[in-house]
């Protein structure tokens, strides 16, 4: 009698053991739902969070809107991660306000939440990574103020009003330039993130505002969108552009001089982190509350610069 029970505690036993090793080893789903996949910005973003899922062996999904406007696309997608029962999501939310209730309930329904790049409005987000926004704009004022000019008169085409880093970014600009008395003008315009609005956008100012001088502008596709419109304005020795972010065709119209100054983030670390940190809230490791990752002010002069190589040309 004394063997039999023996040997049924010793197979119940073994049962709980290989159903603890299965929850562990069990892969943690993490779904990255950015604010477009087809820009070279979240495209690096990904090779980050796919470098990070390898690392920590994750399951990983990526998913975004085919423009950075389409915030009920991603209200979709996070509704399919909720359905989906994932572990963590990371977001870089189309909108402010817009995604604060998909956020909520994913929190609710017991799924880590990482915000990157672009903040929501809620107080229960644990963990934000970005470029520090407001400090990038700074730094694009600063670089406004050295083009050398005795005399600044500045358009600012920017994205959606309701997407929280583009507001940062003008904010810290116009903080730096509000106070040099050279600046005479600032006059801002909103679009949609998407070249051909950034195109018209660009024209429309400098219509408007025929003594603008210069034109900063804080994403990827309004830096397109601004700089073909210069080139076909003709407009390269009369209007400096400060942009944001790099691709190829941006980086070429650094070369040219068409774009005078890139300030570039760091995607792949913003996506890198995202999914680390995804991994330790998982985990109930901890996970830091705020990260601010590196930004650069590229230019003609130090873009070949040995230690600006990697972040300049990041294209396969």
């Amino acid at each position: 009698m004394y063997k039999k029970t023996k040997k049924i505690f010793i197979v119940i036993t073994m049962i709980f053991s290989l159903a603890g090793c299965n929850s562990v080893n069990q892969k943690i789903k993490v779904a990255v739902i950015v604010k477009s996949t087809t820009s070279q910005f979240f495209k690096s973003v990904f090779s980050g969070a796919n470098a990070a899922s390898k690392e920590y062996n994750l399951e990983l999904a990526f998913d975004g809107p085919e423009n950075e406007e389409d915030y009920a696309s991603q209200i979709e997608m996070m509704e399919k991660a909720i359905k989906d029962k994932v572990d963590a999501i990371v977001l870089s939310a189309i909108d402010y306000r817009k995604l604060v209730v998909s956020v909520e309930n994913a929190i609710e329904a017991g799924i880590e939440v990482v915000i990157i790049d672009s903040d929501v409005d809620s107080k229960k987000i644990h963990t934000r990574i970005s470029t520090n926004n407001y400090e990038a704009g700074k730094m694009a004022g600063d670089t406004v103020l050295k083009l050398g000019s005795n005399v600044y008169n500045v358009g600012i085409v920017n994205f959606d009003v309701n997407t929280a880093n583009g507001q940062e970014r003008e904010r810290g600009l116009r903080s730096v330039l509000s106070k040099d008395e050279r600046v005479l003008s600032l006059e801002t315009i909103n679009v949609q993130s998407d070249i051909p609005s950034s195109i018209q956008a660009t024209k429309d100012i400098l219509l408007k505002y025929p003594d603008i001088n210069v034109i900063v502008t804080f994403n990827e596709w309004t830096t397109l969108g601004v700089g073909y419109a210069i080139e076909q304005l003709g407009y390269e020795d009369k209007v400096s552009v400060i942009g944001f972010d790099n691709n190829i065709v941006s980086i070429k119209m650094l070369e040219t001089e068409v774009v005078d100054a890139l300030i570039v983030q760091n995607p792949f670390a913003i996506g890198y982190l995202g999914v680390e940190q995804a991994y330790y809230l998982s985990r109930k490791q901890g996970g830091e509350e705020r990260i601010y990752t590196k930004t650069v002010v590229i230019n003609k002069e130090n873009m070949f610069e040995k230690g600006n190589q990697k972040i300049v040309f990041p294209f396969n």
